[in-house]
């Protein structure tokens, strides 16, 4: 007897992701911060921006740079918010930021309290995240 599968088409997000990491959440006061220090303008107007972890802040190389975030999964199940992805902008290294992150395990990325509630439920304290520069 021969079976036969449904096809072999598989469909794959657009958002191919070169890392994954995690990432926690901080609350303002932003500045002053390691990059542009009290330079209102560092911020994006979509408040979506964010400290670098060690393993990205790259001696400061990663000021400024931008990141496409995506939450992945979460100890808490249903945590993420599905098919939602932002890009935000690195402004600080999370390590001397003013404001410490919500959770003190060590993170990929400490994201801005408006970027973490676009991507997860805001009562998380850390996620695991795809990120792509």
């Amino acid at each position: 007897m021969e079976r036969r599968g449904r096809g072999s088409l598989q469909l794959f997000p657009v958002f191919q992701a070169d890392d994954v990491g995690t990432a926690a959440r901080y609350r303002p006061p932003y500045t002053p911060t390691a990059c542009f220090g009290n330079d209102e303008g560092q911020f994006p107007s979509s408040n979506l921006f964010a400290s670098a972890g060690d393993g990205i802040w790259d001696n400061g190389a990663a000021c400024g740079r931008q990141y496409m975030v995506r939450c992945i999964s979460a100890a808490v199940p249903r945590t993420c918010v599905p098919d939602e992805t932002i890009q935000i902008r690195i402004v600080d290294r999370a390590l001397t930021s003013v404001s410490r992150p919500i959770s003190m395990d060590p993170t990929t990325m400490v994201l801005s309290t408006t970027a973490f509630a676009t991507i997860a439920n805001s009562s998380a304290t850390t996620i695991n995240i795809e990120f792509q520069q």
